[in-house]
């Protein structure tokens, strides 16, 4: 049950190898949040855990290389989360940061398409904000995905 094919601290260097790679991997491929995930992303979310498993176990399955690893993962995520919260930059590049993406009822093209928008999801922020595009102030892709809009007042 205790036996361990790999060295304890070989768990805990595949493990932190495998959460930064993911994370940047996560963080440049776009910000939809889990809510917003279609079926095409919720397939590649499973494909990904299916992929890297065997990185972190590099072939061992005792129940202590796996509580290494868990034990590595999650104290990886908290320190990540608390970095963010205390460093403005750090928080930028895990979290993002919001994007300008229109303003007085024009959405920019270029924006909109560098940030894979499509125009149904501007409908439905304009329509969740009860706002025509004439009324549009201004229109942002926050960092966890949802646009805002703000009208004129």
């Amino acid at each position: 049950m205790f036996d361990m094919d790999l060295a304890w601290w070989e768990f805990i260097a595949r493990g932190a190898f495998v959460y930064l790679a993911l994370l940047l991997m996560v963080r440049l491929s776009g910000r939809r949040t889990v809510g917003q995930l279609t079926p095409f992303d919720l397939l590649v979310v499973m494909l990904l855990s299916e992929a890297v498993s065997n990185s972190l176990t590099g072939g061992d399955n005792s129940v202590s290389g796996g509580l290494i690893i868990a034990a590595t993962l999650i104290v990886l995520n908290v320190g990540v989360a608390m970095l963010s919260t205390y460093s403005r930059r750090a928080s930028e590049i895990v979290d993002g940061s919001a994007v300008l993406i229109g303003r007085n009822g024009q959405f920019f093209d270029n924006v909109v398409k560098r940030c894979r928008i499509a125009e149904s999801d501007l409908e439905q922020a304009l329509r969740m904000a009860d706002c025509d595009r004439s009324d549009m102030q201004t229109a942002f892709l926050e960092a966890d995905g949802e646009i805002t809009i703000q009208k004129k007042k």
